[in-house]
């Protein structure tokens, strides 16, 4: 098994919304904000290569979207998703399954692309996994998420015939478990990956970035904050006990990093890149 860092640019999005009830004075220290109040932010998947799978972690934004849409999240950098294949040896049509953590945009956009009018499978090879809760969740979608879960970026996937669901408690495959966090929204996938003797635990929007490891700082976009924060306590215990690495979506700096009990709870402990292991 082999692990690579795909990187596919950066967005930004409301720092106040990013950190919940956290006053600025505090987090602006973690998290620079612009003079609009917008923090920078990553789209960084994680691909996967076992055996004869090449299993992709979710898709980024994507392109697909009108540029009123991307106006709003000022898409900038050079990495793009084939790019990053590229980078590797890879390409689109070598991907044989695509894990979405969930379906909100910044994780799903880059699933579908256009041809002309279709909207298509960005992936033509792959098997998409999603599951049952969180794709109910999903397609009827409450007034709080709405905006999140496009329904561009989500049916056609089902209407492509590349939809899958994974069954709770199945393993994905031998070295890759299936955990779930239902704070941020219903049934969200954390993929476990067994890898050179260490555990790496895929984040996903439990742990936007290092910033939010304190168990207070808790997203405006997580429909259930106490779920979150309980789950925070739970999960984070278990990772500093067996020293797991975890895999960090959306922190612009920082590919993984481990955690460590203090005296003030749980904190950072090491930041590395995923090449380190």
């Amino acid at each position: 098994m082999r692990l690579y860092s795909i990187d596919t640019g950066f967005f930004k999005l409301d720092g106040g919304a990013m950190f919940g009830v956290v006053p600025k004075s505090i987090w602006q220290k973690l998290s620079p904000p612009d003079e609009r109040n917008l923090c920078t932010w990553a789209t960084r998947l994680l691909l996967i290569e076992d055996e004869d799978r090449l299993i992709l972690i979710d898709t980024g934004l994507g392109d697909k979207q009108d540029d009123k849409f991307f106006s709003h999240y000022h898409l900038h950098g050079e990495d793009t998703i084939d790019s990053s294949l590229a980078k590797y040896g890879f390409r689109r049509e070598d991907i044989t399954d695509v894990i979405l953590t969930h379906l909100h945009f910044d994780h799903c956009g880059g699933a579908i692309t256009r041809d002309g009018e279709k909207l298509i499978p960005a992936f033509k090879n792959a098997t998409y996994w999603s599951n049952e809760k969180h794709w109910l969740w999903a397609t009827d979608p409450n007034p709080r998420e709405k905006a999140s879960f496009l329904k561009e970026n989500i049916l056609p996937i089902q209407q492509s015939g590349q939809l899958n669901f994974i069954k709770e408690g199945d393993p994905f495959s031998p070295a890759i478990n299936i955990r779930y966090a239902f704070g941020h929204t219903e049934a969200m996938i954390l993929p476990q990956i067994q890898y050179k003797g260490h555990t790496i635990l895929y984040m996903a929007d439990l742990l936007p970035s290092v910033a939010h490891i304190p168990l207070p700082y808790v997203m405006s976009y997580d429909v259930r904050p106490l779920v979150t924060m309980q789950e925070r306590v739970d999960y984070w215990t278990e990772i500093a006990d067996n020293k797991y690495i975890l895999f960090l979506e959306h922190d612009p700096v920082h590919t993984c990093c481990t955690l460590k009990h203090t005296e003030k709870g749980v904190r950072l402990d090491q930041t590395f890149q995923l090449e380190d292991i």
